[in-house]
């Protein structure tokens, strides 16, 4: 009898998540059929139960909020990348059972954008300052060579993100959400922010923008998506993100090399229609 591998997504809520139909689409394209991936209802309460009980048949975990912080003290090992923004979005299980963290985030959006031909940029600009917003500011330090600024709602969260900054060693500036219209003059602008957010900003896209990476996927496109793409500029969606960092994970988890983002992406855009 084949031993069976195990994984999935585990947060609150969950069944919104496209995990299972990309990691699924990632097996059945290897042929991997000993493979499962499911998802479960866990918050942050239940989360250190439901790890202990895991057995080895388990290879790894991908976490959703409100679980990237939580499951930190939970681990082994925590890598550079996950440290540097304290969010982990993928536990890999050991042939012993240790347990290790990584953030597929970060290089996810790194590889979205690389995909699309942006490997380096003069500056950029952020719109947002939540957990995907310090994912994105740390794959800017990878590819930003100038300035990035940060457009929040309140000085809390731009005494944050300016700490972020200066940890991630970028050259960091942040500025009122009333004036987050000027973001879309940056050579590449992330949106992070929820739904309906950034609409307003869609009347006043300049003549030539910069890239819009928009980290939305539902509904698609957004209102300002919609427009750049229309002024004629590189628009990114949320789906970009989410293909990426999850083939890093099913990587990972399964040890083979270049999973297969094609038919990963392929499930994705099949899930959303």
């Amino acid at each position: 009898m084949t031993t069976q591998h195990r994984a999935a997504v585990l947060g609150s809520p969950i069944a919104h998540s496209l995990s299972p139909a990309l990691h699924r689409a990632g097996y059945a394209a290897l042929g991997l059929a000993d493979w499962r991936y499911d998802r479960f209802e866990v918050d942050e309460a239940a989360l250190p139960g439901f790890v202990a009980r895991l057995d080895e048949q388990w290879a790894g975990l991908s976490l959703t909020m409100p679980l990237k912080r939580a499951i930190m003290p939970l681990l082994d090992e925590v890598s550079a990348t996950a440290r540097s923004v304290d969010a982990v979005n993928t536990v890999v299980f050991g042939p012993d059972g240790s347990r290790r963290g990584d953030n597929t985030d970060i290089p996810g959006l790194v590889n979205a954008l690389a995909e699309r031909g942006i490997r380096r940029v003069g500056a950029a600009a952020v719109l947002g300052a939540g957990a995907t917003a310090s994912s994105a500011l740390a794959a800017l330090a990878q590819i930003c060579d100038g300035e990035v600024t940060v457009y929040v709602r309140s000085p809390e969260r731009a005494a944050e993100m300016r700490a972020l900054g200066e940890r991630l060693g970028l050259d960091l500036r942040t500025a009122d959400w009333d004036r987050a219209g000027e973001a879309l003059a940056a050579p590449l602008t992330i949106s992070t922010t929820p739904v309906g957010a950034t609409d307003a900003f869609a009347a006043a896209v300049p003549e030539r923008p910069g890239a819009l990476f928009d980290v939305l996927y539902h509904p698609w496109p957004t209102a300002l998506a919609a427009a750049c793409a229309a002024h004629g500029a590189t628009v990114l969606g949320g789906l970009d993100l989410l293909v990426h960092q999850a083939v890093l994970q099913f990587e990972q988890f399964t040890g083979v090399a270049g999973g297969p983002l094609a038919a990963m992406r392929a499930a994705g855009e099949a899930a959303l229609a």
